[in-house]
């Protein structure tokens, strides 16, 4: 037998074989599955290494298997795995596909799941033909790491044929279902105080915790951006990676940010910490959020926030720095927003700051996170901002307290773990 299908084989569906599907992530699997399996749409799945993208293309296509489709009919690659090397180009992807309609010879339409196909060099010529083939019917699902790759190529060649969605590590919901713990204050601490990467939930110490999250910090920074834009100071990079995380949630800009590593006698300029961070956020691991002036209705150029893709990065790695609930706080809901596709911005009033402008559709939410409600002056300073808004849609503050307090001039109080209840 072929020593490529013998790899196709073992990493199948085929022949009753059980495939690992971990968790199951119905608000993606359900999500994604209502495009259809008859659609011509590409599916992408984009973000950060790790996220478990690979998990939720596996458990599409047992879903698929679920819903009638023979198990022949779908072909899975996971080009980050070392025995699938051998694809390095579109053409030795075709060929495996090719080898593959020879073996099984299936009927009927193909599902292809190509996972990390950034990997494949001129992986998008690919996509394309087989997405458009109108002889041999092909529904594609992809994933990959790098925005940039992703959105340019995309595109360029399927422009108005693909359907996008963002992965993020796993949402406080679902941190509960799989460890069992309650929705509460105390459970919700130990969400943010730990994180929402995959693996975490599995391994067994804090040391080894550190470990993890310090390999994917890595790969991603030396797989994913030194390689790919052969840079020149990679401990630059990996200082202003250092510099996001440690203040997220703090408005920023990239001058400010390059005078602080020349002040500290560093040999940079204004457009490489700008290219670097754009670097960083093209693998997912940082979200930059912009302002926006809300009586204007316009954004702000300049000062913008930047947030974590995973607390775990701080609270693993750089704990030293004195991240406070609160900034963790803002930045567990900035994700929850994300992951609820909103369109997020920090608002600007009256020289007052909101910190989330959040926009889906029709849908539009102004919100407040504080960390505790303590006393009359806290509530007022939290409660100003949003007051000051003279239109009509929904105004929400978000805290930790122990009890939900009443709705104040139209404003409702919510819990944070009972946040996503009321997205």
């Amino acid at each position: 037998m072929n020593i490529h299908f013998e790899i196709l084989s073992k990493y199948n569906f085929w022949n009753n074989q059980t495939i690992p599907l971990g968790f199951i992530r119905t608000d993606y699997t359900n999500k994604i599955y209502l495009y259809g399996k008859e659609s011509r749409l590409v599916k992408v799945l984009v973000g950060q290494r790790r996220v478990g993208k690979s998990y939720i293309l596996r458990q599409l296509a047992s879903k698929l298997i679920d819903h009638g489709v023979p198990r022949e009919n779908i072909l899975f690659i996971n080009c980050e795995l070392s025995v699938f090397s051998f694809i390095r180009t579109a053409s030795d992807l075709d060929e495996l596909v090719r080898l593959y309609r020879e073996q099984l010879q299936p009927k009927g339409r193909i599902y292809l799941f190509i996972d990390e196909i950034q990997n494949i060099e001129r992986w998008e010529q690919i996509v394309n033909s087989y997405s458009q083939d109108y002889i041999e019917s092909y529904d594609l699902y992809i994933s990959g790491s790098n925005s940039r790759m992703l959105s340019g190529e995309l595109a360029t060649y399927l422009s108005g044929r693909y359907v996008k969605f963002e992965i993020f590590p796993f949402s406080y919901d679902e941190f509960c279902d799989i460890t069992g713990k309650e929705r509460n204050k105390s459970s919700y601490i130990d969400y943010i105080q730990s994180g929402g990467m995959p693996e975490l939930f599995v391994l067994p110490e804090q040391e080894s915790k550190r470990n993890y999250i310090s390999a994917i910090k890595d790969t991603v920074l030396l797989r994913d951006i030194i390689q790919r834009y052969n840079i020149k100071d990679a401990k630059l990079l990996e200082d202003i990676f250092v510099y996001l995380i440690n203040n997220a949630s703090n408005l920023l800009s990239i001058r400010n940010i390059t005078n602080y590593f020349k002040s500290g006698g560093r040999k940079t300029s204004y457009d490489t910490v700008s290219a670097y961070i754009g670097y960083i956020e093209d693998t997912y691991l940082i979200h930059r959020v912009e302002r926006y002036n809300i009586r204007g209705k316009e954004t702000i150029a300049g000062n913008c926030k930047y947030y974590a893709n995973d607390l775990a990065f701080n609270n693993y790695l750089y704990q030293g720095f004195g991240y406070g609930v609160g900034y963790q706080l803002e930045n567990t809901v900035y994700l929850e927003l994300a992951r609820k596709g909103y369109d997020i911005y920090v608002g600007s009033i009256k020289e007052k700051e909101v910190d989330f402008i959040a926009i889906k559709g029709d849908k539009t939410l102004y919100i407040q996170v504080a960390y505790i409600l303590v006393d009359a002056q806290t509530i007022e300073r939290e409660y100003s901002a949003l007051m000051a808004i003279d239109d009509h849609y929904e105004k929400i503050v978000v805290s930790l307290d122990d009890f939900a307090l009443p709705s104040k001039d139209g404003i409702k109080h919510v819990q944070v773990w009972n946040l996503s209840q009321v997205l």
